[in-house]
């Protein structure tokens, strides 16, 4: 059955409609805001996936370029692989949809979201996880209750819900809100080093809108919503559990104190060998739950010994921050490099500065746009102690380095300050609990060694949450196991001023403001306890840039001569680079960019100039004849300029025949006394003839 419902958000209708497309999935939905305009579905196996230890649910975000009445780019004119925002997207639309499935439930799920209508100004994300919510909630497959989310900005102190792609830049914070019924499930944006209070103020505009659209959601649901089907949870039988507890128990009490990464898995390994050896032949079919029993054997030790005496995994209290060492210049050749080490996670920050033609180019269908800073997190398996297959960019690296390239747009230097292109790579040499956060550390540290002017270092750390009914601990710096255990990941990076980024999931159903500003608080007493060990290494921008970065040299020409610089099929260009090794840039206003690494973009720099030089009335030139006419003379005083010695001013004597005096690259000393009506240069012989007869 079609239906189409209506409400007032930020100024335009939302409109949430069903019934007229995709009807053959378990759930569709279609949301439109002005002239924008998604389609959402959903569907799911009617029976429990195999061979998955997680919830199998997949989410797909399309930008289809059609709907900004746009080709795709590249050589293959049809949608492909997922652009990083299309990634990004999908990221922000599972974390708070995925924790509202039943527990238990494990049958696969795919969602699909594609942006067929946009008007360039709205990011469609955010009515991705409304499209989703009712798309569920109207379906079949079993789900909690509405969710929604609304991206809120704040522009001159006022707070505004769904600001425009013009306006987030503008906007001194920025951040997607996602939540349900009085609850906040998931935040993410950036923001230019505002207060803890002034961030909770936002996500405080944005549950109040939140809780409209859910009851919106939640009107239509009742009158339109189907029955939910019924899906089985493999039952545990109670005997099984008994024993496996029974023999894991006293040592799971013990594995998880040890204080190392590798020893505890090891420890959990061989325990599970144990416990099949000594039960698989009386539960030859169930050696699979053995470790589902396991792992909530091994949950609920860990969370009740942080509830109840307040001692972490590896024995820290819950505000505890590990070890932390900094090194300065690990690799000898990169422009700036820094290795950032906090307990066992270890992140290689290095940093490259090139030019204009290092930009990475992002097209979307909101805007195309070169990017002049951008941060690249590389996680490989050994990082874990693993052997895996690679495979390419995971959607988690992809999330990662985009969490850490958000955290430094506050302390950029402005490009006219400092005109390089930076490329800033994360190295994850070892984890265990927010790489991310350590990859902020050591790329901040990195650029400050390359002698990059940032405005303040910046730290990150992540926090974690154990709640159990009230009883509530609040966890900074999290191992992954704690990550894997607990209830919340909250990473908020900043400076010593205020907050820069930030990203918050919760595994439960949701958490309170009160919860959200206890961690923001205790987040900001760690970042300064991370960004002090950080400033004994580094506290300020070396002054120099490394002797292995490039210089960039600057020169300005007329617009109307960058095709005479360029010359035909960049052969000028081309030249100029070939035979001083330099790279060279110029836009279209006829900026010149010369970098080198050394005094060959000087070299280059004067050539450039010489090619546009203009001649100074006054000025004696040594020039060369490349003209001969009964007239007079053309001289080339500068390179492709000439100018008319007549006939009169060649000799102090009269010549009947110039021809006979002069010939084709003669040279000459000759002055620019300016140029006629016309604009022509006018070059004068005689006065310097008669000054040299005169001296003898």
């Amino acid at each position: 059955m079609f239906f189409s419902k209506k409400m007032m958000l930020g100024g335009k209708e939302l409109i949430l409609e069903s019934g007229k497309m995709a009807r053959q999935a378990n759930g569709a939905a279609v949301v439109k805001y002005g002239d924008n305009m998604l389609l959402v579905t959903i569907c799911a196996q009617k029976t429990p996936a195999v061979g998955f230890d997680f919830f199998p649910m997949t989410v797909e975000y399309k930008e289809k370029m059609y709907a900004a009445g746009k080709f795709p780019g590249g050589f293959i004119k049809r949608e492909s692989r997922p652009s990083n925002n299309e990634i990004l997207s999908a990221r922000i639309i599972d974390r708070p949809i995925r924790p509202l499935f039943p527990e238990g439930f494990n049958n696969e799920v795919q969602i699909m979201c594609s942006v067929l209508s946009s008007d360039g100004e709205i990011a469609m994300d955010v009515f991705g996880i409304i499209g989703t919510s009712l798309a569920v909630n109207l379906s079949d497959i079993p789900f909690s209750e509405p969710v929604s989310a609304v991206r809120v900005g704040r522009l001159n102190g006022e707070f505004i819900a769904n600001p425009t792609v013009k306006q987030i830049k503008e906007c001194d914070i920025e951040l997607v809100i996602s939540g349900g019924k009085g609850f906040i499930s998931m935040v993410e944006g950036e923001s230019k080093e505002v207060s803890e209070d002034d961030l909770l103020q936002a996500v405080q505009f944005g549950q109040k809108i939140i809780d409209e659209i859910c009851d919106f959601q939640a009107e239509i649901v009742k009158e339109f919503g189907k029955p939910k089907f019924e899906y089985t949870v493999p039952e545990i039988s109670k005997e099984l559990i008994e024993k496996v507890t029974s023999l894991s128990e006293s040592k799971t009490h013990e594995f998880t104190k040890i204080k190392i990464k590798e020893d505890r898995n090891e420890a959990r390994r061989l325990l599970y060998a144990d416990v099949v050896d000594a039960l698989e032949d009386e539960f030859p079919e169930d050696e699979k739950h053995f470790v589902t029993v396991m792992h909530d054997l091994e949950k609920d030790i860990v969370r009740k010994n942080i509830i109840k005496n307040q001692v972490r995994i590896d024995g820290r209290k819950p505000d505890q921050i590990r070890q932390i060492t900094c090194e300065l210049d690990i690799l000898p050749r990169v422009h700036g490099s820094a290795l950032f080490t906090r307990g066992e996670t270890q992140s290689l920050g290095v940093c490259t500065l090139g030019g204009d033609s290092d930009t990475q180019t992002v097209e979307n269908i909101y805007e195309n746009e070169e990017q002049k800073f951008y941060l690249h997190y590389n996680f490989p398996p050994f990082s874990v102690g693993e052997v895996k297959r690679i495979t390419g960019v995971s959607r988690r690296e992809i999330g990662h380095g985009n969490l850490a390239e958000r955290s430094f747009k506050p302390v950029l230097p402005a490009e006219e300050d400092f005109p390089y292109t930076i490329r800033l790579v994360s190295e994850i040499l070892e984890s265990n609990g927010s790489s991310s956060m350590a990859s902020v550390c050591s790329n901040s540290m990195a650029m400050m060694a390359a002698g990059v002017p940032v405005k303040k270092q910046v730290a990150g750390i992540a926090m974690g949450l154990i709640k159990e009914g009230d009883d509530v601990v609040i966890l900074s710096d999290i191992l992954g196991d704690e990550d894997h255990l607990g209830d919340m990941d909250f990473k908020v990076t900043g400076t010593e001023d205020g907050i820069c980024a930030y990203q918050m999931d919760i595994k439960i159903q949701g958490i309170s403001i009160d919860i959200m500003k206890r961690a923001l608080e205790q987040a900001k007493q760690g970042r300064k306890h991370i960004l002090g060990i950080m400033n004994e290494a580094i506290s300020k921008p070396r002054p120099e840039l490394s002797e292995h970065a490039p210089r960039i040299l600057n020169f300005k020409i007329a617009a109307d001569e960058i095709g005479l610089f360029v010359g035909p099929g960049g052969k000028n260009i081309k030249g100029i680079i070939a035979e001083f090794g330099v790279k060279i840039d110029v836009d279209d206003n006829g900026f010149i960019k010369i970098l080198s690494d050394g005094e060959n973009g000087e070299a280059a720099l004067k050539h450039i100039q010489a090619m546009f030089a203009k001649p100074e009335v006054g000025t004696v030139y040594e020039g060369v004849v490349r003209g001969v006419k009964p007239f007079g003379v053309f001289v080339e005083i500068m390179p492709r300029i000439e100018g008319l010695v007549h006939v009169s001013e060649l000799s102090l004597e009269r010549i009947d025949n110039v021809e006979a005096h002069f010939k084709m690259g003669d040279k000459m000393k000759v002055k620019y006394i300016g140029t006629d009506k016309e604009g022509r240069i006018k070059l004068v012989r005689k006065e310097l003839l008669k000054a040299e007869a005169e001296k003898k």
